[in-house]
């Protein structure tokens, strides 16, 4: 089984991952250091050894679940559902960590479940739709389909965590349309969806203006929940000035002045695009949108070259799992979306969302193998 995983390997995808993690311990270098010089100990700063880690766990999960058949994933769909909602529940019996209920300590480590939950989302929802194959644009169908989404969506935006609990959006409406769906219920989804994201975006682009409009929606919302989409905040500043900064070419590697003086919040987190666009300019953002997007094209070449209906819906969902935290990411740092603590898949610094990211990406790789295989 490793011999016909190894032989089939999509090497676009595996040099596209490379890539993507070489920008990402370039710039957590950078980011996590305050010092210019570039000797061997003022490049390999802590949280780079603890990425380079992450990386390699990453790498194991990838190359173990492309070399297991991806339709085993059908049948352990439930034990994997059922678990995550124990873990997201168990959330709240632990202690807090920076007021909020994210993540389990353990030792040295904290691990977030949250993150794995969007993969498990994906898994179960198409193995729900494949198994419902014939069945799909019945009402009944529909709801259980809805619930399987809603369940780990509440959970997970009591911890509070709306970035990603707003990641499941997407990817339900993908799934429901590869999945048959009826398409009045897709489009009224997807309209619901699309008046908010233009809400949010005219007032980040300063077309609504917040305070005025604040009387109208905290008739709906908690004032505090509103404070949430304020346009005007340090971290959405600072991420547009450290973008500004890096003009056409950057200021160059371990070069930022802004970034290093700390005025960028989270600069190797929620923030780590506004620091790599500090430091590699405009030509440096054009070459990484490259790189995610041709991930997503190979994503999504999977999807077309898949055997079986599980397999296209499940390739399917973990393109878009990929593309929307990209698209979301860069929202956040441009300003045209608030800032949720949606990571940049592969770039920002943690283990829970690149170990959760590279296992998506080798059940990808699973698909991918046996795409011939009969």
């Amino acid at each position: 089984m490793w011999q016909l995983s190894l032989r089939r390997l999509n090497f676009r995808l595996i040099f596209l991952l490379f890539v993507l993690m070489v920008i990402s311990l370039m710039v957590l270098s950078s980011t996590t250091t305050s010092s210019v010089d570039l000797e061997w100990e003022g490049i390999f700063t802590p949280f780079v050894k603890k990425q380079l880690q992450f990386f390699a766990i990453g790498w194991i999960c990838f190359f173990s679940l492309s070399a297991m058949d991806y339709n085993k994933l059908r049948d352990w769909n439930w034990l994997l559902y059922g678990g995550m909602v124990i873990a997201l529940i168990g959330l709240f019996f632990v202690p807090s960590i920076q007021s909020v209920h994210r993540w389990y300590r353990i030792g040295g480590l904290t691990l977030q479940p949250s993150e794995y939950a969007k993969l498990i989302v994906v898994i179960a929802l198409s193995a729900f739709l494949d198994r419902k194959a014939g069945r799909t644009r019945t009402l009944s169908v529909m709801l259980q389909a809805l619930g399987i989404i809603l369940l780990p969506f509440l959970l997970i935006l009591k911890q509070p965590d709306l970035g990603t609990a707003l990641v499941l959006f997407p990817i339900a409406l993908i799934l429901f349309y590869f999945g048959g769906i009826k398409k009045r219920v897709i489009v009224f989804l997807g309209g619901v969806a699309l008046v908010c994201v233009t809400f949010v975006s005219l007032l980040f682009l300063g077309v609504v203006d917040h305070e005025s409009f604040r009387p109208i929606a905290t008739q709906v919302i908690k004032d505090y929940q509103y404070e949430r989409l304020n346009p005007n905040t340090y971290h959405q500043k600072a991420a547009q000035t450290a973008i500004a900064l890096g003009g056409l070419k950057g200021c160059g590697w371990h070069q930022s002045e802004y970034t290093k003086r700390q005025w960028l919040p989270a600069a190797h987190t929620d923030s780590v695009f506004a620091a790599y666009a500090e430091e590699f300019g405009l030509l440096g953002v054009l070459f990484l949108l490259a790189v995610f997007f041709s991930l997503i094209y190979v994503s999504f070449q999977v999807t077309a070259v898949a055997k079986d209906r599980f397999g296209r819906l499940l390739s399917a969902g973990i393109a878009i799992y990929l593309g929307i935290h990209m698209l979301v990411n860069l929202g956040m740092m441009c300003g045209y979306l608030p800032i949720t603590g949606v990571p940049l898949v592969l770039i920002s610094y943690g283990g829970s969302s690149t170990v959760a990211t590279m296992s998506a990406l080798g059940v990808l790789q699973s698909i991918y193998s046996r795409r011939y295989m009969f």
